[in-house]
Formats: structure tokens, C-alpha cells, sequence
């Protein structure tokens, strides 16, 4: 950390209290929402919430993005975060449901809203507060940073309540995002806010040319098309994880905790696991393969700790596709159109997870927990299986000639 400028550091501590606050206070929300109403719809209605103004503001935003003074603008979303992550706190005390609900939806939209552009923000940033032989290693600092979080954050969160009432957790998420602020205060600014120009028509052309090439490459297509089942997969999680383990297995608030870390640390341990195992297309689609299956096996679970253990598994296979269907994207998209690619592919992973969300809480399909839970995992499982065999069937990998030959 010595090499790092101060500005760095200051954006690393601010990018590790808010991830941390941010995922105790993502676990707090479906807790409290589910204590309130006991209704997995109203879940679904709640992440809705996030993700909708978030897709939009995603579309529309980026134009602008450009011509705002960056450290100043990441100190006031800090701000906003904080003051958010108070309402659903006020709703509670003034003891009524509709308040708790309001506060909640209100918390929710506000960081829908604030996330995609704080992120395209502070990604942006880097390059003004690094040396350029400093940005690989600054920008995998971030992400592991990140991921630390995601998994420390839910244990945390689950020693937090044994001591303290469910509602008052607000106030430390609220109190880790008012450090952030005052650790990206310490940021100066050297960004200059510019008058803006209008580039609605160039944008539109290249998101055109974007899609064209897009679906003329066959590949591609079905590897983002896979990737965007397990994001369906994941969406549909996020409305019946809780239920799941609260009513279905009959588990404490501390054993959702557990769960929902559970993934993340798997994840982790996929991700070192990968170094060491071959990189081919059969790798590939077999952790595409054991991420489904960790879904199925949910439907046959009646204890927590084999919950735990499936939620496990799911997160050491899934990064075994995740990793190598990005990496097989970023070599054969062509060179000179691999952003707009990119962002066609982002584009369809991000609507994925609301469709996942409303399959999941619709009261129209009548489904069970455990009936949501095989069917995403069939939905992974089955194309996986079809592709494993397909790359079995081959007796050369083009994939791996590319990567010897380099």
C-alpha cells in the first residue's frame, strides 16, 4: 500500500466501510421487510425498486458523466446514502407499517439510483489519483477489497444481531457510509466541471452498430445468453432466499446470515481454484453445470446446514463459468467494437435479474420456494449439459489451440 497515492488510499478505505455497510444494510432490508409483512411479493417489490431507476439512469447517464467534478460529486452520493439508510429506521420507530414500507422503498430507490453512477465515477477516477503502472494492480486491489466485504459483511452482520434489535443495525450503515464520506474527503479535486454537449445521436448510432455486430457473432451470443440464466437464477434468489430459510426450514435471522455469506466466500475459493484447474470449454461449462445443480439440490434440503453447504458449492463452481465465458467474450469479440460488446452483454445480464425478481414473486405461477428453486436450477443446468457434451464431441478445442498459441 506504501506505493499508493494518498488519494488512493482514501478512495480504498471510503470503497471498503461502504461495501461493508452497504451489504449488512442490503441484509437488514429483506429482514425487516419480510418481519413487516411476511410476504415474499413485497421482496420482490423491494429489489424491483432497486434495480428499475438503476437500469434507467444507467441508459441515460453515461453522456453526462464526463462533465461533473468526480470527488465532489462521490462525497455527495456518500451523503445521500447516509441520510437514506436513516428513513426506514424513522418508519419503524413511529411504529407503523406503512412508514417501515415507505422507508424501505424510498432507501431502496435512492440506491438504485446512486450505485451505477458512483461506480462509473470512482472507476474513472482511477486513472487521475494512479501512476498507469500502478492501475492493474489498484484496480484488482479494489475488486478483492469488494469481495472481502461481500462475505465479512453478512458473519458481521449475524454477531450484530445477537446483541442488537434488527432496526437499529441502520444506524451503523448509516455511520459507515458518513466515514466514507469524510475518507473521500480527503480526495483533491483535480477533475473540472465542464459545460456539457449534446452526444445523444453518436451514442445511439454506436449502440446500433453494437447490437448489429452483436448478433453476428454466434458465440457470443450463447455464452452471454448462459451467462444470463445464472443472473435470472440470481434474481429469483433474492426473493425467496429468505423465506426459504426463515419459514420453509424454520432458521433464525442469524442462520440467513450464514446463507447468504456462504455464496461470496464460495466464490472466493472458486476463484483461487481456477488458477490451478486447465482452462477449456469442459471446465467451463462444468461449473456451469454444479452451479445449477447447487439450485436443484435446494429443492431436496430440509436442514439448514445442508443449505449452507449447497450455497457453498454453488459459490466455488459458478466463478469456473463466470471467469472463462468473460475471458472467451474478451478474446473474440473484435478489437475495435469490444466496448460497445461489452455493454450490450452488461445490458443483458442487468435486465435478467428483475426478470428473475418478478418470476419469483409472482403470485400468478403459484409456485413454491422449493418449485423456484429447481426450475432456475433446470434453466442452468440443462443448456450446460447440452454444451458440456457438445465441447466433448469436438476433437479439437479451438480455445485451447488460441491459448497455447499465444
Amino acid at each position: 500500500m506504501k506505493k499508493y497515492s494518498k488519494s488512493f488510499k482514501s478512495l480504498w478505505i471510503g470503497e471498503i466501510v461502504s461495501e461493508f455497510g452497504g451489504a449488512a444494510g442490503g441484509i437488514i432490508n429483506g429482514l425487516l421487510l419480510y418481519e413487516v409483512t411476511g410476504s415474499k411479493e413485497w421482496m420482490g417489490v423491494l429489489w424491483l425498486v432497486y434495480f428499475i431507476p438503476s437500469l434507467i439512469l444507467q441508459g441515460i447517464s453515461a453522456p453526462f458523466l464526463n462533465h461533473v467534478v468526480k470527488e465532489k460529486m462521490l462525497k455527495n452520493i456518500q451523503l445521500i446514502r447516509a441520510g437514506a439508510y436513516i428513513l426506514p429506521l424513522v418508519g419503524y420507530l413511529i411504529s407503523t407499517h406503512v412508514g417501515t414500507i415507505l422507508g424501505l422503498i424510498i432507501l431502496q430507490c435512492l440506491l438504485g439510483l446512486m450505485q451505477p453512477i458512483y461506480a462509473s465515477l470512482s472507476f474513472s477516477l482511477l486513472p487521475e489519483i494512479c501512476k498507469k503502472e500502478e492501475l492493474v494492480e489498484a484496480n484488482g486491489l479494489l475488486d478483492g477489497t469488494i469481495r472481502l466485504m461481500s462475505f465479512i459483511a453478512p458473519g458481521a452482520t449475524s454477531l450484530l444481531l445477537l446483541v442488537s434489535p434488527l432496526h437499529f443495525i441502520y444506524i451503523f450503515s448509516s455511520a459507515m457510509f458518513l466515514v466514507s464520506f469524510l475518507a473521500l474527503s480527503r480526495i483533491p479535486q483535480s477533475s473540472k466541471e465542464r459545460v456539457a454537449t449534446w452526444t445523444k445521436k453518436i451514442w445511439w448510432s454506436e449502440m446500433k452498430e453494437g447490437y448489429r455486430t452483436f448478433f453476428n457473432y454466434r458465440n457470443l451470443l450463447h455464452l452471454t445468453i448462459l451467462s444470463s440464466t445464472v443472473q435470472f437464477a440470481v434474481g429469483a434468489t433474492l426473493v425467496i432466499n429468505i423465506p426459504f430459510i426463515l419459514e420453509n426450514l424454520g432458521g433464525d435471522y442469524w442462520e440467513y446470515a450464514i446463507f447468504s455469506g456462504s455464496f461470496p466466500v464460495g466464490y472466493v475459493i472458486g476463484t483461487l481454484m481456477l488458477s490451478k484447474l486447465p482452462k477449456t470449454n469442459k471446465t467451463m461449462y462444468l461449473g456451469l453445470i454444479g452451479g445449477g445443480l447447487s439450485f436443484v439440490l435446494l429443492f431436496f434440503v430440509h436442514t439448514i446446514p445442508l443449505a449452507w453447504v449447497c450455497e457453498l458449492t454453488g459459490g466455488i463452481l459458478f466463478p469456473l463459468f463466470n471467469s472463462q465465458s468473460a475471458a472467451v467474450f474478451q478474446r473474440e469479440a473484435p478489437r475495435d467494437r469490444l466496448t460497445q460488446l461489452s455493454s450490450v452483454r452488461l445490458l443483458f445480464l442487468r435486465i435478467t435479474m428483475p426478470l428473475g425478481i418478478i418470476f419469483a414473486s409472482s403470485t400468478f405461477l403459484n409456485l413454491s420456494t422449493r418449485q423456484t428453486y429447481i426450475i432456475i436450477g433446470l434453466l442452468i443446468l440443462i443448456p450446460g449439459l447440452f454444451y458440456f457434451f457438445v465441447s466433448l464431441s469436438r476433437k479439437e478445442n479451438p480455445w485451447e489451440e488460441k491459448t497455447q498459441a499465444n
